[in-house]
């Protein structure tokens, strides 16, 4: 293992802070919060802190524009 540390959308295992995750999809961190308290957004708390895997968040949003609707929302 060489220790280089790869860009973001070269590593598979990519976990994303909710800041991080706000940035990539272009939504208010406000929105996020809300997905995640109704369970509609993969992650997982570690601490008081929500991460995301970024592999995770693809395949949902991969798999709601293949079902032809938008991840759900309150």
């Amino acid at each position: 293992m060489s220790g280089k540390v790869l860009p973001m959308n070269e590593r598979q295992d990519a976990v994303l802070t909710i800041d991080e995750l706000s940035a990539y999809l272009k939504v208010a961190k406000s929105t996020l919060y809300k997905l995640v308290r109704a369970g509609r957004v993969p992650c997982q708390k570690v601490g008081r802190h929500w991460r995301f895997r970024k592999e995770a968040i693809d395949r949902w949003l991969e798999e709601s524009h293949r079902n032809g609707t938008q991840p759900k929302q309150e």
